[in-house]
This record gives C-alpha cells, sequence and structure tokens, in this order.
C-alpha cells in the first residue's frame, strides 16, 4: 500500500506525531481500560435460542480485565524504568564530556 501512495504522489504518506512524539491516534480510538471490559454486559439470547451463559461471559471478562491491568502495569513500570535508565545515562554522558574536556586542556 505505501508502495502505491509512493507511487501515485511521489512520496511517502504523512505520520502524524503528537508534540510528545507518540503516534497519533483518533480521540475514537482510545485505549481500552479494565473497566470498560468488566462492566461490559451481553444481551441475552431470545426466549427459546441457544445462547452464551451470562455468568461464564462475564467470569471472562473479569478475568481479561485483570490480565489486562497487569499488562498495563508492566507496561507502565517498564516507561518508568527506560525514563530512569535514559536520564542515568544522560548524565553519565555528561560527566564523561566534562572530565574528556578538562584533560584535553592540560594536553
Amino acid at each position: 500500500m505505501r508502495h502505491l501512495v509512493e507511487r501515485l504522489f511521489g512520496r511517502r504518506p504523512a505520520r502524524h506525531r503528537r508534540a510528545d512524539g507518540a503516534p497519533y491516534r483518533s480521540r475514537f480510538c482510545v485505549p481500552l481500560l479494565p473497566a470498560q471490559i468488566r462492566d461490559r454486559r451481553f444481551r441475552r439470547a431470545r426466549l427459546g435460542r441457544r445462547g452464551l451463559d451470562p455468568d461464564d461471559v462475564q467470569r471472562f471478562l473479569d478475568r481479561v480485565a485483570l490480565e489486562l491491568a497487569d499488562a498495563q502495569q508492566a507496561a507502565e513500570r517498564a516507561r518508568q524504568e527506560t525514563t530512569r535508565i535514559k536520564d542515568a545515562l544522560r548524565r553519565w554522558q555528561s560527566e564523561q564530556a566534562r572530565t574528556r574536556d578538562r584533560y584535553a586542556l592540560y594536553r
């Protein structure tokens, strides 16, 4: 698809990014929250028809919500750790540059 767009318009398709560098998402494309899964209700099958057992569905939704909450917490911890490591690396690089510049004056 990308190649077709490039061939037709002679350039790459625009990749929209927010100010913080994250990819742009439509306001209709919001992350799924555990509460949304827990609160989801299914319609019951009509009388005389087969359908899903509401208790089974609810147990499943509770399990999915729990796992999603765990995954989101793990992702947030990973983002925080990444930020901490990047900050430490920047400090170390700055110290190394200052040390290098200081010794360069004596040569």
